[in-house]
């Protein structure tokens, strides 16, 4: 998708606006919040030359150190020992900041035409890693609260997480396709659920006024995923039985 480095171009610096006009979506909040910061940071990242590539591991390094932050505290918040609104708010920022590098270094590239197959692998394998983490923190963050939280629950919570990063690249390419095409507002407010700017906004906000909660979090979002996921079969199984 990208290559390391920007060759100079002619002709004055791409704006914010330009940036955003390539966003790939992601939902009704990420295109209206998160892609916005991204096509910001797209525009300090070409002023100071540096690559999308930069972006995709800035996005890796501070969504991985959030979570691991929540991770390592999830205890002591458990305990009273440490605020929750303090991890909260670490929560919250850290995590948009870094899908705002992840929303960042696609716009970037696409604008500055620095593409390739190699840092579109690396931008997926990232996201992954990322979302990985983040799911360990909530997943901690569950079982400190609430001790007699099922294994199973929290596994069927990072199995089904994944379903939406899987349809995402799924989504590329000329077979895409979707169940509900409807771009009226309220389908997209009813896809806000799978909405992962969305989604890590409320998974902050509870950290930060209701860490007690996180487990109906990961039950809601289990049922939420694997209800997709489920329906995503059907509606590719009929299409494939179509022909």
């Amino acid at each position: 998708m990208r290559t390391p480095s920007r060759p100079a171009e002619p002709g004055p610096a791409p704006t914010a606006a330009d940036y955003y006009a390539v966003n790939r979506g992601g939902g009704l909040f990420s295109e209206a919040v998160s892609q916005r910061i991204g096509a910001r940071l797209a525009v300090f990242a070409y002023r100071n030359r540096l690559s999308p590539t930069v972006m995709t591991i800035g996005n890796l390094g501070i969504g991985c150190l959030t979570s691991f932050v929540v991770i390592a505290t999830a205890g002591p918040v458990a305990d009273g020992r440490v605020w929750s609104w303090l991890i909260g708010l670490i929560a919250l920022v850290g995590w948009q900041l870094a899908y705002a590098f992840d929303c960042s270094d696609g716009q970037l590239a696409r604008v500055t035409g620095q593409t390739s197959t190699a840092g579109g692998r690396l931008d997926v394998l990232c996201d992954v890693a990322v979302q990985s983490a983040l799911v360990a923190a909530l997943a901690s963050v569950a079982k400190a609260q609430e001790p007699d939280t099922p294994a199973w629950l929290l596994a069927a919570f990072a199995a089904t997480w994944m379903v939406n990063l899987v349809t995402s690249v799924m989504q590329g390419g000329e077979q895409a396709a979707s169940m509900v095409t409807s771009r009226s507002l309220p389908i997209r407010a009813v896809k806000l659920v799978r909405d992962y700017g969305a989604v890590i906004t409320l998974a902050g906000v509870l950290l930060t006024v209701a860490p007690q909660w996180t487990v109906w979090f990961v039950a809601l979002f289990t049922l939420v995923n694997a209800g997709f996921l489920a329906a995503s079969i059907a509606f590719t199984g009929r299409a494939a039985l179509r022909g």
